[in-house]
């Protein structure tokens, strides 16, 4: 395999019929998944905007033969993506408990205290990093959106408005701020240039310095279907192997790895300066072996999981269709951005679902990308009172359901659509 860290594409168009692989450079040739036409996720639209053209880009998930990085092409820039974000990490309450359980296990785990410093790329509004400083703990967030990282600064955490890469990392080295611990937590997925970004990561890295880096786990996107996960946002999906062969090229090892929970099922691997880790824990070796185990390491497991998306798709068109013939009423719960490649590719709107519902006060009065589902307040719910409850955020639904089981006061269930469509009624979780 030869990877060179110069090969680093950012997979726009070229004159070649196929794109090359961002990583690697390589011709891409393997389709994962082709979804269609769909609009930019967080491209959430105003009543007035509703009549106006809106700007659809493929959906089309490719694998890389030699490195097997899973990619969309980059249609939608990050300067686009970035420059007024909709999603604020605060709002959902199991995400800030993971990050403070995260804080507190690292502080332990590295001992970490006021004469370390904390960066976090893709800070956000300040979510995690709050917990750093309630310990005294100096830190930095990089944010590439201004109204997210606004938030950030409000409540006093320190927050640089820039996308982070070997430009940032020079200037911040030049400033004296290389890290004890480097978060980067969901972002690697969005980021176009990974090499840009890992090259810049080590340069600001400390000799023993620590980076941690959480993503969706592409073996867990493919074992419970989860195509919705699949949108322009995330340009990349990532296995372990994967990220071990892009830190290898830019002189970083891993040296642990976590199985997590979160985002329907990920991991968070620990990264250090190559030859300077020490014991390199078991637990990198076995999921290795579990991604070798799953097919992971050649093509064919990818190439076959469009067949289960579009199968997906047909049983939750097919139960929807059921409901509505009976007279039931849907609404949705969450715009997520992974809510919205489901809408789209399934063809799901206003015939569907009256309309969705999210805890973000941004978002209340907009409505959904493409297939422009209104966007209402969570108590819309209860003076509606639906028949069933679609939940986008799916990963969330223990926390939605807990938060909504007063539904089943009259009658009301809800649908789970992925890794296929099922239906909870809460008063039988209760019971």
């Amino acid at each position: 395999m030869n990877l060179q860290a110069g090969h680093s594409l950012s997979n726009s168009h070229n004159l070649s019929l196929r794109p090359a692989c961002r990583l690697c450079g390589a011709t891409l040739k393997h389709t994962v998944v082709d979804l269609g036409m769909s609009p930019p996720c967080e491209s959430f639209r105003q009543e007035s905007e509703l009549g106006l053209m809106e700007a659809y880009y493929p959906l089309h998930a490719r694998v890389c033969e030699a490195c097997l990085l899973v990619q969309l092409e980059e249609f939608v820039s990050r300067e686009s993506i970035f420059e007024e974000y909709a999603y604020f990490s605060s709002y959902s309450t199991s995400w800030v408990a993971h990050a403070e359980r995260y804080c507190e296990e690292v502080i332990d785990r590295f001992a970490l205290d006021a004469h370390s410093f904390v960066v976090e790329l893709a800070s956000n509004d300040g979510y995690l990093l709050q917990h750093f400083v309630a310990r005294d703990i100096p830190v930095l967030g990089v944010e590439p959106a201004r109204n997210v990282a606004d938030a950030a600064i409000a409540r006093g955490i320190p927050t640089r408005v820039a996308f982070f890469g070997k430009r940032l990392a020079g200037e911040m080295v030049a400033a004296g701020q290389k890290a004890d611990l480097i978060v980067a937590n969901n972002v690697l997925a969005q980021v176009p240039d990974i090499n840009d970004f890992l090259a810049g990561m080590q340069r600001i890295l400390k000799p023993q310095g620590v980076v941690t880096i959480e993503f969706p786990h592409v073996a867990t996107l493919i074992a419970e279907n989860q195509f919705d996960q699949i949108y322009h946002e995330h340009f990349s999906y990532f296995s372990l192997f994967t990220v071990q062969v892009a830190a290898r090229v830019h002189g970083l090892e891993i040296f642990d790895v976590e199985e997590l929970p979160t985002h329907g099922g990920s991991l968070r691997v620990y990264l250090g300066h190559a030859g300077r880790c020490g014991v390199i824990s078991p637990n990198v070796a076995a999921v290795l072996g579990q991604e070798r185990r799953a097919g992971l390491h050649g093509v064919e497991a990818y190439t076959s999981f469009s067949v289960r998306a579009r199968q997906a798709k047909r049983n939750l068109l097919y139960y929807l269709i059921s409901v509505k013939e009976r007279g039931g009423r849907i609404c949705g719960y969450g715009a997520p951005g992974k809510g919205n490649t489901l809408l789209n590719y399934c063809g799901i709107g206003p015939d569907f679902l009256d309309f969705t519902v999210d805890r973000n006060p941004y978002k209340h009065g907009r409505y959904t990308p493409g297939m422009h589902i209104p966007i209402l307040p969570v108590e819309a719910i209860d003076t509606h009172r639906p028949d069933y409850i679609l939940i986008l955020p799916w990963n969330l639904k223990g926390e939605i359901i807990g938060q909504m089981r007063h539904v089943g006061e009259w009658g009301a269930k809800f649908i789970v659509p992925i890794p296929e469509a099922s239906v909870i009624d809460p008063l039988e979780v209760l019971s």
